[in-house]
């Protein structure tokens, strides 16, 4: 059995929502509601649905952005919400990176892109330059970009090979696990797929761990090992990524592969039915009673709107929905 590198148990995230001069708390937004998960040393786990699911502000909790409100956090066994500052800056943040959705919200559009991709180094390393230089000459070749472009700056690359660049800074320091905030929602079909197989090669080379935040499931299909559906700030579906993909349990599950493009043309195709969800997803401030998928649910009961499921093991995943009883 592969060895677990990051476990997430029962992780929340609550913001307290304050009105008047006074700032009285009013109210709690659950952002993250007790979630669990791990990923192995080397596989792919990924964080799926709409907007206001509370992916990303999972994702900020383990790369310690956001300060857990309750949980733990554990990396290669060791709780990072309880490690001393100095404990953190070297035995967890160079082994934890992170790529963005938008690569030029965080590259210095003054800085060229060999300054941008050597900083980890020089900020974590006693290297001398020559050996910084060799290190980001490497990295360059292994994203598939030139060596010389490491002279220019950021406005001069397309957005796929800027994501390219924020990859490479990403692997500047040998981390074990990168955290990809929808890293090819905001590019071309056809950049899409080369940036997906360049992740993989990547993945292949470093023994990689990558936790993966999206909102469509065709798109993580072919990077994920494992996939965990989030909804309103819980974990509603969670298992082995190809098995969940082909046989979703969960109502809401059902509907975000319903959603995606390459299912929509399959369903044309064997002339099946598209579930379209009526409403948005209700507000973390004050969520529905029992399971908070009920209002949306085609299939909801009685029971769904009073009592909240529990996850259970069906099969080869975990599902927390009433049907699958």
């Amino acid at each position: 059995m592969a060895e677990v590198l990051l476990e997430v148990q029962d992780l929340k995230k609550h913001y307290p929502v304050t009105r008047g001069l006074l700032q009285k708390t009013i109210g709690t937004v659950k952002a993250v509601d007790g979630v669990s998960f791990q990923i192995e040393r080397g596989r792919t786990l990924s964080l799926v649905g709409e907007s206001g699911a509370g992916k990303t502000t999972a994702a900020k909790a383990i790369l310690l952005l956001e300060q857990p409100t309750a949980g733990s956090i554990l990396f290669e066994g060791k709780d990072i919400c309880r490690l001393p500052p100095a404990r953190l800056k070297t035995e967890y943040r160079p082994k934890v990176q992170a790529v963005q959705q938008n690569p030029w919200s965080s590259m210095n559009p003054r800085m060229r892109v060999r300054d941008i991709i050597a900083e980890p180094l020089e900020v974590n390393t006693r290297w001398k330059k020559k050996q910084i230089d060799s290190r980001v000459e490497e990295l360059l070749q292994q994203v598939g970009l030139m060596p010389e472009w490491a002279e220019r700056y950021p406005h001069e690359f397309s957005g796929g090979q800027g994501q390219r660049i924020a990859v490479a800074r990403a692997l500047a320091l040998n981390p074990a696990l990168i955290v990809l905030d929808e890293p090819v929602s905001a590019l071309d079909v056809s950049i899409r797929a080369q940036i997906m197989n360049l992740l993989k090669d990547l993945q292949d080379l470093y023994n990689l761990s990558y936790l993966v935040i999206a909102h469509d499931l065709a798109t993580v299909r072919f990077l994920s090992h494992s996939v965990a559906i989030m909804y309103l700030g819980r974990i509603v579906e969670y298992g082995e990524g190809e098995e969940l993909c082909t046989n979703p349990l969960h109502p809401y599950t059902r509907a975000l592969i319903s959603a995606s493009a390459m299912t929509a043309q399959n369903m044309e195709e064997d002339n099946g039915a598209r579930i379209i969800l009526g409403g948005e997803m209700p507000s973390p401030v004050n969520p529905p009673c029992g399971c908070h998928f009920h209002p949306r649910c085609p299939a909801a009961t009685d029971r769904c709107a009073v009592e909240a499921p529990a996850p259970k093991l069906y099969g080869t995943h975990y599902v927390a929905c009433h049907l699958c009883e």
